[in-house]
């Protein structure tokens, strides 16, 4: 069975475009899940219900790999997910996309082989230049926080008068940091 899903990002935008197309491709107009919610969030309701109704054999067409996509990777793991559950997945404007076809599967393996080296080179080049700059006497990551600004930062958490906020932006930490020490001096004081 042939599924489609046209997403668009913003209420002012409409489906026609992509609606036509998935139309002249086959796919019937009972099948196409439509969405209105921008592609940079992972969990589209509309989108995660085709996946959830999507069956073995079935084929998800797109009008475009943007209507899918956030990055690359996000890509590449959803045909696997989608091929392990024996879905195949088409994109009417990347002819190279085309998992039902031994050509369209060679394709996407090459670009998944290239998105990963891409990956793995960045990863090499950032170890070669944390080398190069540690070989100067440079450290690379960030400041450390001074811990006259963990200890106020607690001494605020501890009045409970101070919004986490403002104690953050006081202190100039951030939230996720401020957590960790308290976790850290509750982990302390149990452990005694």
């Amino acid at each position: 069975m042939l599924l489609g899903y046209a997403r668009v990002s913003t209420e002012e935008q409409n489906f026609d475009r992509q609606i036509d197309q998935l139309n002249d491709f086959g796919v019937s107009p009972d099948y196409i899940y439509t969405e209105k919610m921008t592609g940079t969030k992972k969990d589209r309701p509309v989108f995660l219900k085709l996946l959830e109704f999507a069956r073995k054999n079935d084929t998800v067409v797109i009008s475009d790999l943007t209507r899918i996509s956030r990055s690359t990777k996000d890509l590449i793991s959803l045909v696997e997910e989608l091929g392990n559950r024996g879905i195949n997945i088409k994109s009417l404007k990347e002819s190279w996309l085309d998992t039902s076809t031994a050509q369209g599967k060679l394709m996407f393996t090459i670009m998944a082989g290239l998105a990963q080296f891409e990956r793995d080179l960045i990863s090499e080049r950032t170890k070669e230049g944390l080398k190069s700059a540690r070989m100067r006497g440079k450290n690379g990551g960030r400041p450390a926080i001074k811990q006259a600004d963990i200890d106020k930062a607690l001494k605020l958490y501890d009045t409970k008068k101070v919004a986490i906020q403002d104690i953050c932006s006081m202190c100039q930490i951030s939230k996720n940091t401020l957590y960790n020490y308290i976790r850290q001096r509750k982990d302390k004081v149990l452990s005694l």
